[in-house]
């Protein structure tokens, strides 16, 4: 960085004049007995991206903070980092390098599709049985290691497609079985501390399922072939800098930007199977008993809905979908009995920011810090040091949620005033 002061000045700036909106708006808004659900995210946004002058504005209308308002100066925050940053070091590839800019976007949006999708088992578990499931990184490391033997293995030469699906559908009956066997004395009462029992009992089944599969299995790295080879195609045919070109086990976007084949099929497989599970929940009389579980467990039971049934449904569904994000990756990356540890770090830190319990913010929010490490890692000019700080982004992400939004970017809101106007 040529001018490191500026950078680290503005920052500075934005940190000071965030904390006093964040503690005085918040003051203000309580003292007038005024909604304070995004008061804390609102007035450190606007202090952060316009200082005196936003908190002042702020502080003397006192407007409703709707979700335009935030978004908005949010986005002003940002804009204000990276034209710091553009200034301070602007030799920097993030800056003089549009094709790198495009390149770093796609694979960022690419890498966070599949995060949010990861997470999305994780939010479906927590809204409809309240536990925070610890197995979730090792229904991930299952799901590929459960290809890797089917299609390799047992039965060599089997069409991948087959494999996702055998893998799938045991991460499913293993979910299930643990549910009823493990799980189903919390809602019955004989559990005096069900929270922490529900804790303990799904990080004793990550413990057994990750040193089962490494006695099994050994400790060396395993990795399945490319599930489907792209056809090499052009678009338009024939052209010098065509906008779309494919190659066996890459795909190119405007002669620049670059993705795998891997990462490319299993963003495409997410968003299909995400689609499919809104359908699930939305348009059939098992997603919408799903939901009513979610909302209100007695009254479910009231309508003639089963809520144990729905509680095994639930935690299986979850860990079929870590797992077959497993599946589509073991083509992609290396897999040890240990790989679900950091995938499993980075679904809590996008179903706190996404909002607990909302299947929407668990996807926005794994966009959100896919795009977040994509920026950290691509204006690092030391590709060593870009990658080992990769997991700071999410820690980061999270501390800032914690302090600023803390019910996430979709989750319920609250209100402290007298009235309590909630949203």
């Amino acid at each position: 960085m040529q001018t490191p002061e500026i950078f680290w000045g503005v920052i500075l700036w934005m940190i000071v004049w965030g904390v006093l909106g964040s503690v005085l708006l918040r003051r203000r808004y309580f003292a007038r007995d005024l909604d304070t659900s995004n008061v804390n995210f609102a007035g450190a946004m606007a202090g952060a991206a316009l200082g005196p002058v936003g908190v002042a504005v702020l502080w003397a209308r006192t407007p409703k903070l709707s979700g335009r308002v935030t978004t908005f100066l949010g986005l002003t925050a940002v804009v204000l980092i990276a034209a710091a940053f553009s200034f301070a070091d602007p030799e920097n590839n993030c800056v003089a390098n549009g094709a790198f800019r495009a390149s770093q976007f796609t694979n960022g949006l690419i890498i966070g599709i599949i995060y949010g999708f990861m997470a999305l088992g994780l939010t479906l578990i927590f809204s409809i049985l309240g536990v925070v499931s610890f197995a979730h990184g090792e229904f991930y490391m299952i799901g590929g290691m459960l290809v890797y033997y089917i299609t390799v293995v047992w039965f060599p030469g089997l069409n991948p497609l087959m494999g996702v699906m055998g893998a799938c559908c045991l991460a499913f009956c293993i979910g299930a079985l643990f549910e009823r066997a493990m799980l189903t004395p919390m809602y019955s009462g004989k559990i005096d501390r069900p929270v922490e029992y529900g804790i303990l009992a799904t990080f004793g089944l990550a413990f057994t399922l990750q040193y089962l599969v490494q006695a099994l299995h050994g400790a060396s790295p395993v990795k399945v072939r490319r599930y489907i080879d792209f056809p090499r195609w052009e678009f338009p045919a024939g052209a010098e800098a065509p906008l779309i070109e494919t190659r066996r086990g890459n795909l190119t976007l405007f002669d620049t930007v670059s993705i795998s084949n891997p990462r490319f099929i299993a963003a495409v497989t997410c968003i299909l199977v995400l689609l499919a599970l809104l359908f699930l929940l939305h348009r059939t009389w098992t997603g919408r008993a799903l939901r009513a579980v979610s909302q209100d467990r007695e009254a479910a039971a009231i309508a003639g809905i089963d809520p144990n049934r729905m509680n095994m449904l639930a935690f299986a569904l979850g860990g079929m979908i870590a797992a077959l994000a497993g599946a589509l990756l073991v083509q992609a990356f290396s897999w040890l009995p240990q790989v679900g540890a950091i995938p499993a770090m980075r679904s809590f830190v996008i179903v706190v920011l996404g909002g607990l319990g909302s299947l929407p913010g668990a996807f926005v929010g794994g966009i959100l810090v896919g795009l977040v490490e994509a920026a950290g890692t691509g204006c690092i000019p030391d590709a060593q040091k870009a990658a080992s700080y990769i997991p700071a982004y999410g820690m980061i992400v999270l501390t800032l949620t914690l302090l600023l939004r803390p019910t996430g970017l979709f989750g319920r809101r609250f209100a402290s005033g007298a009235h309590g106007q909630g949203g």
